[in-house]
């Protein structure tokens, strides 16, 4: 589990990547949910038609997320993951899932490949197997509009009616407890809601003041609410995102030399640029 200047981010992110960088499931309900048969590119691993089982949220928008207009689900993950599985010549199997039970899931081989801006750190190594990154991203403070008690997250820690809306066991959560507040994980200025669209919906409501995100999903989240929520203050950690597998996975290599073909042939930037720049909730 950050849009101060959203698009310059973007655009050194992308950059970035150019330069070489859970539950019982249920079928996300799109299109896009059904499998899909791929075409091998020619240099990578031939998956034969092998059907991956893939796992997301759909609560992290413009990463994975149901669009409210069509009831789609949709995003960049979804289409990064679907242009993977092309080139390996496989199929990919959507469903669905809560974040606090993903990686459990993923361990325990309910699904093959698991995704929802998954922070690669050394904690989550220890129980899963990621991909390379896919995406560098930073986190930024998602406030409402009209906000002026604070401009910073100094100026946030500083005033102790303030509240943080975040989702337990997220970098987001941790960024919060460390980098802004005091280092005490149970401090009750932080409100836990079990998905990121219930903490922004908080933050919407006037529950909570300010909700913790990468600059991606917070320029989601301001498009979709336009006029009613900005990001305030400069980045407040750098995080690198990775599709997760069990442990000894196959598909780590394939999806390896999937992603960087994708760096390599500019398709990642092509995403970047779709879901960060021309979608329009």
């Amino acid at each position: 589990m950050k849009q101060v200047q959203v698009k310059i981010a973007l655009v050194i992110l992308a950059a970035m990547l150019a330069a070489g960088f859970v539950s019982c499931a249920k079928k996300a309900d799109s299109a896009a949910a059904q499998p899909s048969q791929g075409t091998l590119s020619a240099g990578l691993p031939d998956l034969k038609g092998r059907t991956i089982r893939a796992v997301t949220e759909n609560a992290y928008t413009p990463l994975n997320f149901v669009d409210p207009k069509t009831g789609k689900a949709m995003g960049w993950e979804y289409d990064a993951t679907e242009e993977i599985a092309r080139r390996l010549n496989a199929k990919v199997e959507w469903h669905i899932t809560s974040w606090d039970t993903m990686i459990q899931a993923i361990r325990d081989g309910q699904f093959d490949v698991g995704m929802d801006g998954i922070t690669i750190n050394d904690e989550r190594k220890a129980q899963v197997d990621f991909s390379v990154p896919y995406m560098t991203s930073q986190q930024f403070m998602l406030v409402r509009a009209g906000e002026t008690r604070f401009t910073d997250a100094k100026s946030f820690a500083a005033n102790p009616k303030l509240l943080i809306g975040s989702q337990a066991g997220t970098t987001n959560f941790y960024v919060a407890v460390y980098n802004v507040l005091d280092g005490n994980e149970s401090n009750p200025r932080i409100k836990l809601f079990e998905t990121f669209g219930a903490a922004v919906q908080a933050l919407l409501a006037g529950d909570v003041d300010t909700v913790l995100m990468d600059a991606a999903s917070s320029k989601g989240y301001v498009g979709a609410n336009p006029g009613k929520l900005k990001v305030l203050g400069e980045a407040l950690g750098t995080e690198e995102f990775g599709f997760i597998f069990k442990k000894g996975s196959d598909l780590v290599e394939p999806f390896n030399k999937a992603i960087e073909s994708m760096k390599a042939d500019g398709t990642l930037d092509r995403l970047n640029t779709k879901w960060f720049f021309e979608y329009q909730p």
